[in-house]
């Protein structure tokens, strides 16, 4: 149906709905229910009718001869068939399964293959919802398969490489994802079924229709192409009764064959006393699956149901026109949108309607985002949207892939969520800049126009801003001592190993603790619980970290020499799963000790990762992690401050390229306080950062000494800083600053950095070298103590609060860099 026909018919029917739902209709009065995906309503005439059919008849338990029983079996079958004429379906070629929803449907296919003797082997679409995906516990082997991979199946390449010919084969997609009402192809299940042809493992399919058949017709006219097994739930379609359905063609009823388990009604005869024999029900299928006492009274009311909507909304085709036309409205409605500095209000994660080759169901999944670019909670939203009347779904909906796809999240991402705490529902949905759900609104036979217009006058109202905020960078003016840029920027996941170099063009993220992965690990002594280091363990140095964020790994290789029996390379999971780490009663809660602090870190269980480390060091120790977010012991903060040596009055004056300045005369009064702020394992700040300027000019003295220069690996910082193409910087300046801005971001200087032997130690090599070391001792001592680089950590800039810079803040090698210094107390000039 063109566009211009399906508006047409759309505002005839849209004018009949108006005219009756008041009446069938009251729970709507005051509410604009967008939640159709979830369940649609139910009218007042079906209860009503329902009602009348109880009230006037004695409907007794089926299993009997009475009249009541008998009265009870006629009605059931009779609404059997009503169904299979319901969707076109031969009653000579399927069968129909009375099943509490579609869930249930699907674990009785399952129960059924899992008994097989050779159970199965499972394919499962990306999109499916989560009890499609539940069935790969049952399966002896499983996979996910995006559309590319389907196609690729349907010519000819199998996804299982040890393909077994005895074990059958179950193919389970949706017709319709829950998630973002994208549609796939019917054709899908009789190709696999072709697909499948040339070997002689059987191949089974089975389709979740409960989101398509709740507002379009599925016709199963032509049983040689249909799916094996459909299932649905009525309560989509009609809004009661609560019941779902099985519908098997009869050519794949062999697939029950193996099922054990029987009960009341699905058996003719049954012995227990001294033999153990019964006789299953044979004639049809449903005698044999319908185990116990049917649901009678919802499958009576299900009979009510299809005459009460036949009577309000016609054919299911007239649904699917009407429901089409309001998502497309509801689709270009939201996807109009602007805020003031032209940024789309919403992010639409639905195909579009008029594109979108096999078709869409009227599903609007999106999310929403401020003037600035940030993300705005789901939870919020729907918090909003319940108080003005509306009714959306938020989160997750039960459907991983499709979320995983749409958001791009990694499963390791996933899987970190999870551990921090996320669980479906909870407020803490913008995590690591992305979220973690969607808003979904859906529309339904009963949904009119004037509930879609209002909805996205709702998010015009609260969410459309219509003055273009100022960008980060015209916050607060710095002034700008050289032009500086991100050199290089290096996170070390496990404490005192060697480093991770980020990537060039690479947004790295910044977090309260410090930059992302970094010092999350430890290696801990078996026997103290003390946390390892270099000064002590040089070899340490040698121990490579790397982020394989494809994987969802931390992988780790030695590059020093390793017996023949030991692996030069291990990996880790990203994410915290519980299983890899030793359990709490075998631990006893015992804690560790890091910079004489007390910790408590989770150690891992596996004898091969914690055999890898204690071989290469020739210590006994474990890997263990201390991720964000603890408590007590689980937390450290930060102890650097501000050394007495920092604080001038004033800018310093610029002097000659490579020339040390003199030390300031410390001030009467004491150091700066610490800073509460949150570290991990790190010595004492979030951020380490020094300049190539003060390394070179380290160097060049060490080199006047008859030393030999060393390299800026060896101080272990995060962010190393140096001045853009031929322009000068002064060494050492950066022990004036109070604040720094990398790109668009604020950082806040906490103090020097005090240095100790672990210096001297090359992170090529592991040798110990007196430098630079001794010279640090002759050119940066203060107060009797050896500084080089400086503390800091990240500042959130008020001015930018709310914008997608401020709630997901990263930096990158390159990134534009503009210090501060003090003036008088202020933090910029």
């Amino acid at each position: 149906m063109t566009s211009t026909r399906r508006e047409g018919h759309s505002a005839g029917y849209n004018g009949a709905v108006e005219r009756f739902r008041d009446d069938e209709y009251p729970m709507l009065r005051g509410a604009v229910y967008l939640d159709h995906a979830g369940t649609t309503l139910y009218c007042k005439s079906l209860m009503e009718r329902f009602t009348r059919d109880m009230m006037s008849n004695l409907f007794g338990n089926p299993h009997s001869a009475s009249a009541s029983s008998q009265l009870s079996t006629s009605r059931v079958e009779d609404t059997r068939l009503r169904v299979l004429q319901f969707f076109n379906a031969d009653p000579d070629e399927f069968d129909v399964v009375f099943v509490a929803n579609a869930t249930s449907g699907i674990k009785l296919v399952t129960e059924a293959l899992r008994s097989l003797p050779a159970g199965f082997d499972y394919v499962y679409h990306q999109s499916s919802h989560t009890s499609l995906i539940g069935v790969r516990e049952e399966a002896r082997n499983s996979i996910c398969l995006d559309d590319p991979q389907v196609e690729g199946w349907l010519k000819g390449r199998d996804p299982f490489s040890d393909d077994s010919d005895d074990r059958p084969l179950l193919f389970a997609y949706p017709a319709q994802s829950n998630m973002d009402g994208q549609r796939y192809p019917l054709r899908w299940a009789d190709q696999v079924r072709h697909a499948g042809s040339s070997r002689t493992r059987r191949t089974y399919t089975l389709l979740d229709a409960a989101a398509f058949v709740s507002s379009s017709p599925l016709d199963l006219s032509r049983v040689e192409t249909a799916p094996d097994f459909v299932v649905l739930s009525f309560y989509k379609i009609f809004g009661f009764p609560d019941l779902g359905a099985l519908l098997v063609r009869r050519e794949a009823e062999d697939a029950f064959s193996s099922r054990k388990y029987f009960g009341g009604g699905t058996v003719d005869m049954v012995v227990c006393v001294k033999e153990q024999w019964h006789a299953p029900k044979s004639q049809f299928l449903h005698e044999r699956l319908e185990d116990g006492t049917l649901a009678i009274h919802s499958i009576i009311a299900l009979d009510a149901a299809m005459d009460a909507h036949q009577q309000l909304f016609g054919s299911m085709a007239d649904i699917a026109a009407h429901t089409a036309f309001l998502s497309q409205r509801l689709y270009y409605g939201l996807q109009s949108l602007r805020h003031g500095n032209g940024e789309p209000v919403c992010t639409i994660y639905s195909p579009s309607p008029e594109r979108c080759s096999g078709g869409a169901g009227p599903v609007v999944a999106f999310n929403i985002r401020n003037g600035p670019g940030a993300w705005i909670s789901l939870s919020e939203v729907e918090k909003l949207a319940n108080l003005k009347g509306f009714h959306i779904r938020t989160g997750g909906v039960c459907n991983p892939g499709g979320i995983s796809a749409a958001l791009r999240l990694e499963p390791w991402e996933m899987k970190r969520n999870f551990s921090s705490g996320f669980r479906c529902g909870t407020e803490n949905d913008i995590i690591a800049g992305k979220p973690t759900g969607v808003i979904r609104a859906s529309v339904g036979a009963m949904s009119t126009v004037s509930d879609v217009d209002s909805f996205t006058e709702f998010i015009r109202e609260f969410y459309v801003d219509d003055k273009l905020p100022p960008t980060p960078l015209e916050a607060t003016p710095k002034l700008q001592l050289a032009s500086l840029r991100v050199h290089s920027i290096c996170v070390y996941p496990i404490k005192s190993c060697g480093g991770f170099e980020v990537p060039g063009g690479v947004d790295w993220e910044v977090r309260p603790e410090g930059l992302a992965w970094d010092r999350e690990w430890c290696l801990v002594h078996q026997g103290s619980g003390q946390v390892l280091n270099q000064k002590r363990y040089p070899r340490m140095s040698l121990i490579r970290p790397f982020l394989d964020f494809e994987h969802g790994q931390l992988r780790v290789r030695y590059t020093g020499y390793t017996p023949a029996d030991v692996p030069r390379e291990l990996s880790v999971p990203l994410s915290q799963n519980p299983a890899v780490f030793r359990s709490s009663d075998t631990t006893r809660s015992r804690s560790s000790r890091v910079c004489g602090e007390e910790i408590i870190a989770k150690a891992y269980a596996s004898p091969e990762v914690n055999g890898f480390f204690s071989t290469i060091l020739g210590v006994s120790c474990a890997l263990a992690r201390f991720p964000a977010g603890g408590q007590g012991k689980g937390m450290r903060h930060a102890k650097a401050h501000l050394q007495k040596h920092q604080i001038a009055a004033s800018a310093p004056t610029v002097s000659i390229p490579g020339a040390f300045p003199a030390p300031p005369s410390p001030p009467d009064s004491d150091s700066e306080k610490a800073i509460e702020r949150r570290i991990l394992l790190s010595n004492e700040s979030p951020i380490l950062a020094i300049s190539m300027a003060s390394v070179d000019a380290l160097n060049r003295e060490i080199k006047r000494n008859g030393g030999r220069e060393v390299s800026a690996a060896v101080f272990r910082a995060n962010v190393v800083l140096s001045p853009r193409l031929s322009q000068k910087q002064t060494p050492y300046v950066e022990d004036t600053w109070t604040s720094l801005r990398i790109g668009s971001h604020d950082f806040r200087m906490l103090g020097a950095c005090r240095r100790c032997h672990m210096v001297c130690i090359n992170q090529e090599t592991a040798e110990k070298n007196e430098e630079p070391f001794v010279t640090l001792s002759k050119t940066r001592r203060f107060e009797g103590k050896v500084f080089f680089g400086t503390h800091m950590c990240y500042n959130p800039n008020e001015d930018a609060m709310g914008t997608k810079h401020a709630q997901f803040p990263i930096i990158r090698v390159g990134d534009e860099v503009q210090p501060a210094w003090t003036c008088g107390e202020e933090l910029s000039c």
